[in-house]
């Protein structure tokens, strides 16, 4: 019989042995001396943490059927932003299903992540060719804060200094409402209106929807020149599966055109997760928010992909960053990508023909019984007039299994999708009728239908011209291309990925079945309550486990990623200020070490930043913070903390610094990246935290997908309950009366991955929770006690211990040998490995998170490469090997270079590719040698490169 800790022997990587293993090591007694010498006995919970029994994974898989019962997966024609889709079996069985896709690092090492980066620049081709644009980014958290980043971009680069934003009344209503809570902390007026309100004023862009949230395909020739007589810039929200047939934005005069790709085989999840698009002219190319992949070169001449301009721009500009975007939507973005090329143009032209084709015939049905469609033009969305009536149309077509839209008491609406046919419209048409006409049956279908696309708005251009859309049509080749595709990455389904940080552990199976159930995957963000139980259900039981564990009163899950966690997070703070008639309370002190978000959330939340120094431990420097809490007593707001510090040390003076906060009127925002070393142990509210997000994909178990989905849920005190975000469209907090706005498209944020966070916690139980911390505060102790002989760790706590991850220091290397940070991160993907975290938040260092999931084993491979590279570094010092040519600067030793006839180097073939035994029988092979990055930001190229580029003959480099 399963046991209810058989999980728990699984997801944590040491067996028991291992663990006396390296607490023997380390000379301690046992896992409570471990923690003892760990962390501060004042910030331990002395109050016991009560879950739920654990359960095994059987146990766990039938509770997940018995609850998504609860939600019913009705036909779907709500629209409003959201669709029905078919994600073909060979994408959801061997990409969204697959740990090789769903378990990859965000792709800061490019040579080990050139399988995301070449689907996500194909990603950016596939959106540049629908809406016309030049360049597109690769990817957004979702269409709502696509729009916002949109109008933060505008009011950057236009020309027009206005501080008023148009926004037009057919948008989407989540769109405006998020428009609007980002719009107020900058000082910018959102106007909400039509042609009229647009010729009242000045404005410094405007954003349309194409088409309309009412299905209306509306000319806008008249509001575009309105706007760029005055300098103003366009926004287009566009639907891309309707720009298959529609005229590209670009060709309309927009600047902008943002939207989401969840249409495109990504099932709706209740809201999410999805991967929007931003696309926009090559001018603003510097000015994009979020990710750009781009054309680079190797050290061989050979193409090679990376990440462009922007990489990590948070920790360089900080405050001044563009925006405070972290988390992309890759593994959705690989997806919508994947069923493009699946498809192909023919393809997506024959759904995008068959939906209009199916709606003109609903709207054909339901005149000849008599109902008036208010729109004639439209793709996919009509408008039907019910005089009084709505409620009992939208009532009764539910009892059939319809879910409509009401619009308000006098109209419906009705969104087709690829999932709907002839049969079920026949059926909505009886629905209305209450029994259906002999000349409506079946006739409507078969006869020639009015047109509802303009023939002006006719998209003439080609679009998915590139041979990636055109050579995969068998399953078979298409099935290879994935797996040859995904073999170029390094993932946790090949080696541990020991990012500091970011917590890369286990993602198990059984936490992820749920999200492939239809009754999870297949219900729309809007559907009525009663069809949502099942999600409603996971979503409370969530917010009172991380309650349990936190110490806070109450969870939003609408923030989705953990930057996004952090602005919603101050803006509770700053609603709570404003609510007590302090609106002037406007100052944030930020440690200097933090994460580079924090500053720029603490901007975008309409925040001072003052930066508080760190002293030579790495802690906040205790007598600068209350000197300046003090000098901006009158305005403080809040302080932004992370726990443990991003040093990888529990700070003795956290306590101090919450008091202080709190003595001067402020608030106290904890960074939960870190959480992974307090779970079950310490509770952030006890300590003196206010509001705190978590990451969800850290500590929690959702898979980081390659650089997103990511939750950033945010939990809070009992005071900040009233300012938690709400929604428009379904209410998610104190009836619709908060104060704060909305922050996603979604009023749950992503709430498919919720089920993995839900399993998570479920199966380890009480035990498994305090246990994974214990292991993992253990293997990074263990960790840092093997490399500190031959890498200094540079912060340790008040007995010599680390938390979760240590900070290890190369910068004596860089004079002794020539031999950089990024030198040693190169070869380590020679040994097999992906990077820790490098120069961060030190300069010339490497942060180490083993997690607990790892084993002895697989941490000791990992120690041993890195003590042989430093071998390899002190041949240099010792003049055994060339400071130029080595090892370690020619890293990564690409599996070209192992055909050529001639090898060039002063070191052996084995030496370069075989360092150890492990790797003759296990060797990854990295497809590209070392990226060239001054090359890939000089000629920048962010769309698929012809097939030609490919062939043997590589481009020449410049000169310099």
């Amino acid at each position: 019989m399963p046991r209810a800790d058989d999980f728990t022997r699984r997801h944590i990587g040491p067996d028991p042995q291992q663990i006396a293993k390296m607490l023997e090591t380390l000379g301690l007694e046992s896992m409570d001396h471990l923690i003892e010498q760990t962390i501060p006995e004042s910030i331990r919970s002395s109050q016991p943490f009560r879950l739920p029994e654990a359960l095994d994974e059987n146990r766990l898989n039938k509770l997940t059927r018995q609850i998504a019962a609860k939600n019913t997966a009705a036909i779907s024609m709500i629209g409003m932003g959201y669709h029905g889709t078919v994600t073909p079996p060979v994408i959801r069985r061997n990409v969204m299903e697959n740990p090789d896709w769903y378990t990859a690092y965000t792709p800061y090492q490019p040579e080990v992540s050139q399988a995301r980066l070449e689907v996500l620049i194909t990603f950016q081709q596939m959106i540049t060719d629908l809406t016309g644009m030049e360049l597109a980014n690769a990817s957004l958290l979702d269409e709502a804060t696509a729009a916002a980043e949109a109008m933060m971009m505008a009011r950057r680069v236009g020309k027009n200094k206005s501080n008023r934003f148009f926004v037009d009344g057919d948008c989407l209503p989540q769109t405006i409402a998020v428009v609007k809570t980002r719009a107020i902390p900058m000082g910018i007026e959102v106007v909400v209106g039509d042609l009229d309100a647009l010729k009242q004023g000045q404005y410094f862009a405007g954003l349309f929807q194409y088409p309309g949230t009412s299905g209306l395909i509306q000319d806008f020739k008249t509001e575009i020149e309105t706007l760029k007589a005055n300098g103003a810039l366009i926004i287009m929200a566009a639907d891309p599966l309707a720009l298959t047939q529609l005229t590209p934005p670009a060709e309309l005069g927009a600047d902008i055109a943002v939207g989401s790709t969840q249409r495109f085989g990504v099932p709706m999840g209740f809201g999410g997760p999805h991967a929007a698009y931003f696309a926009t002219h090559e001018k603003y190319k510097r000015s994009i928010p979020g990710r750009l992949i781009g054309v680079a070169i190797d050290s061989a001449g050979r193409p090679a992909y990376r990440m462009a301009l922007q990489t990590r721009e948070q920790h360089i500009r900080r405050d001044k960053a563009n925006s405070n975007i972290c988390t992309s939507q890759v593994l959705l973005a690989v997806m919508a990508t994947f069923y493009a090329q699946y498809h192909g143009p023919e393809g997506l032209d024959r759904i995008a023909k068959s939906v209009n084709r199916l709606t003109r015939a609903l709207a054909e049905g339901l005149k000849e019984i008599g109902f008036d469609i208010v729109h004639q033009e439209f793709f996919d969305t009509i408008i039907v007039r019910t005089p009084g009536r709505a409620d009992y149309y939208v009532d009764k077509a539910e009892q059939a299994r319809y879910n409509l839209r009401k619009v308000d008491s006098d109209h419906v609406g009705m969104t087709l999708d690829e999932t709907l046919n002839r049969e079920k419209i026949e059926g909505l048409v009886q629905v209305f009728a209450g029994s259906t006409p002999e000349r409506v049956s079946g006739i409507i279908f078969d006869r020639d239908l009015p047109p509802s696309i303009p023939e002006s708005f006719h998209r003439t251009s080609e679009y998915l011209t590139h041979p990636n859309f055109h050579l995969y049509r068998s399953e078979t080749e298409f099935m290879r291309y994935l797996r040859k595709t995904a073999s170029k990455d390094i993932t946790l389904a090949r080696s541990m990925i020991p990012l500091g940080s970011c917590t890369m552990k286990l993602n198990a199976a059984s936490e992820m079945e749920g999200i492939s159930n239809p009754l999870f995957a297949h219900i729309h963000p809007f559907a009525p309550a009663k069809h949502t139980g099942g999600y409603h259900q996971i979503i409370d039981e969530l917010d009172n486990l991380l309650c349990q564990l936190t110490g806070f009163a109450r969870f939003s899950f609408q923030p989705n990623a953990g930057s996004q966690g952090e602005y919603t997070g101050l803006l509770c703070i700053r609603a709570l200020h404003h609510s007590q008639g302090e609106a002037h309370r406007n100052v944030c002190l930020i440690p200097s070490s933090a994460h580079g978000t924090n500053p720029a959330s603490a901007v975008m939340a309409g925040m001072k930043v003052v930066v508080v120094k760190c002293d030579s431990d790495g802690n906040i420097d205790l007598d600068d913070f209350r000197e300046k809490a003090e000098f901006n007593s009158d305005n403080l707001a809040a302080t932004m903390v992370t726990y443990p510090s991003t040093h990888g040390v529990f700070e003795e003076s956290i306590k101090t610094i919450c008091d202080i906060v709190h003595q001067h009127g402020g608030q106290v925002y904890m960074d939960g990246a870190n959480m992974n070393a307090m779970v079950g142990i310490c509770r952030p509210a006890e300590i003196g935290a206010d509001v705190m997000h978590l990451n969800l994909h850290k500590t929690f178990a959702i898979p980081h997908g390659g650089g997103g989905p990511g939750m950033g849920p945010i939990g809070v005190g009992e005071h900040l309950i009233p300012f938690l975000p709400d929604h428009p469209v379904v209410s998610c907090n104190n009836h619709g009366s908060s104060p704060l706005g909305t922050i996603s498209a979604a009023p749950w944020g992503s709430p498919l991955i919720l089920l993995i966070s839900w399993a998570y916690i479920r199966l380890l139980g009480t035990y498994g929770q305090k246990r994974s911390t214990q292991v993992a505060i253990l293997n990074a102790n263990y960790m840092a006690h093997r490399l500190d002989p031959h890498y200094p760790v540079v912060y340790r706590g008040a007995n010599e211990m680390v938390a979760h991850e240590c900070v290890v220091n190369l910068a004596p290397l860089k004079e002794s040998s020539g031999i950089t940070v990024e030198d040693v991160a190169k070869r380590l993907v020679d040994y097999g490995f992906h990077a820790p975290t490098m120069s961060w938040p030190v300069p010339d260092s490497l942060m180490i998170e083993p997690t607990e999931s790892e084993s002895l084993a697989e941490i000791d491979r990992f120690c041993d490469a890195l003590i042989k590279i430093r071998q390899e570094i002190r041949d240099i010092e010792e003049g055994k090997a060339s400071q130029e040519n080595n090892l370690l600067k020619n890293a990564p030793h690409s599996y070209h270079l192992l055909v050529q006839d001639e090898w060039e180097f002063p070191y052996t073939r084995q030496q370069a590719f075989f360092p150890t035994r492990e790797m003759r029988e296990n060797k990854y092979w990295p497809p590209v040698g070392r990226v060239d990055n001054v090359y890939g930001d000089r000629h920048l190229v962010c769309t698929c490169p012809p097939l030609s580029d490919y062939e043997d003959s590589p481009p020449q480099q410049d000169a310099a």
